[in-house]
């Protein structure tokens, strides 16, 4: 893989980091702003939202712009957003400073996603796609756990400063490793904006963002509610959570990395096995999570059996929408994005029913079902005519 691929990867590491670190901040945000948890947690959904709204308007934006200036743009205008977030004292600008830093994100990750598409051979997406997501990955490994110590030690403000820092070597990253301008073929051959927004009717591109979206919804779902599932239902101390988050970002990170050498040839036989073994595992972790050795061996387990799964159908985004070059990044962080914001939701709702902590793990089997019922009958239409589309 190319250098210029890792270096990618960094800036998605900061910008994973940032985007999964407040669930461990909430409370001191919350305290320091004097506002309640409950709405010291609409900084999480105002990410997700622009994430999602701002992949294809970002993307769209600067779909003239070079890859180098516009990554390198993202990557500055992400960093000053964390500036700003860990030097005001109002709640609103902090709002507004997790929209713009959610947009730039999101701009980012389209480009960079179309880029390391386009930085390899046409039959190697999956393992570019794989490099890329290295980068969120092991954020749930080392950044977000990291950043709640930081946080701990030196307060929440010294983790905004943490991410403004980490963008900083990727910015260099991006200027010494990425080409000044576009290939000549891309600059000149490219179809218009329109043609590219009609991708979207296509079905069977509709039909992989949606699967997607399902996996990612299941994914996040039960992470963002994992700590209950630890204390309560395990009855272990807070501490411990940390350790589930590690361990899930540990698997997340092989799944996705043996998952990008085969989703390219083999997308079907990925679907098949790990679709099935991911529903029998949140089952298995609902019925099972009062055991701790069970409880981290699944959480390892689901970790890379989401991932797996969900980064070969996002793969398949990018194949699908090989007719939008430089709007196919945009619809695989849309899909990511949808799931990671309606995910939570759906297992929150959970929380009151009788299920009680374990209700995401039950939300979560119940998404993985409707992904599997959905995906199955049209798994050949799903991943027919590869070797065409890796060409087109």
């Amino acid at each position: 893989m190319p250098l210029p691929l890792y270096l990618l990867a960094l800036a998605v590491f900061a910008m994973g980091t940032s985007e999964f670190m407040l669930a461990g901040l909430l409370p001191d945000i919350a305290s320091d702003f004097d506002v309640t948890v409950g709405t010291a947690g609409v900084l999480t959904s105002a990410f997700a939202i622009g994430m999602i709204v701002g992949a294809p308007l970002v993307a769209a934006l600067a779909r003239n712009w070079p890859r180098r200036p516009a990554l390198l743009g993202f990557v500055l205008v992400f960093a000053a957003a964390h500036v700003l977030g860990a030097v005001t004292t109002s709640f609103p600008v902090m709002f507004a400073a997790r929209v713009v830093a959610a947009l730039a994100n999101a701009g980012f990750l389209a480009v960079a996603l179309t880029a390391a598409a386009v930085l390899v051979s046409p039959d190697r997406k999956g393992r570019a796609l794989a490099v890329l997501l290295s980068g969120t990955t092991v954020a749930t490994i080392a950044g977000v756990p990291g950043g709640s110590v930081l946080g701990t030690a030196l307060g929440w403000r010294a983790t905004f400063w943490a991410v403004a820092a980490l963008c900083l070597p990727a910015a260099v990253g991006i200027l010494k490793g990425i080409p000044a301008g576009r290939d000549e073929p891309e600059a000149t051959g490219r179809p218009s904006l329109r043609a590219e927004l009609t991708q979207l009717t296509r079905a069977r591109l509709i039909l992989v963002m949606l699967l997607g979206a399902l996996v990612n919804a299941a994914t996040f779902g039960s992470l963002t509610f994992l700590a209950p599932v630890v204390t309560d239902s395990a009855g272990l101390d807070e501490w411990w959570v940390s350790v589930a988050l590690m361990l899930f970002g540990a698997g997340s990170f092989v799944g996705v990395t043996a998952a990008g050498r085969l989703s390219d040839r083999s997308p079907g036989p990925v679907i098949a096995v790990a679709g099935p073994l991911l529903l029998v595992g949140w089952l298995a972790l609902s019925l099972l999570a009062d055991d701790p050795a069970a409880l981290f061996t699944l959480v390892f387990v689901q970790g890379a059996l989401s991932f797996a799964l969900g980064s070969t159908l996002i793969t398949r985004v990018l194949y699908e929408a090989a007719g939008a070059p430089t709007m196919a990044g945009s619809y695989a962080t849309a899909a990511l994005n949808v799931g990671a914001a309606t995910g939570p939701v759906i297992a929150a709702a959970t929380l009151d029913t009788e299920a009680g902590a374990l209700g995401p793990l039950w939300a979560s089997a119940l998404l993985v079902t409707i992904t599997l019922l959905t995906a199955f009958p049209l798994l050949t239409v799903i991943t027919a005519n590869q070797n065409t589309e890796m060409l087109r």
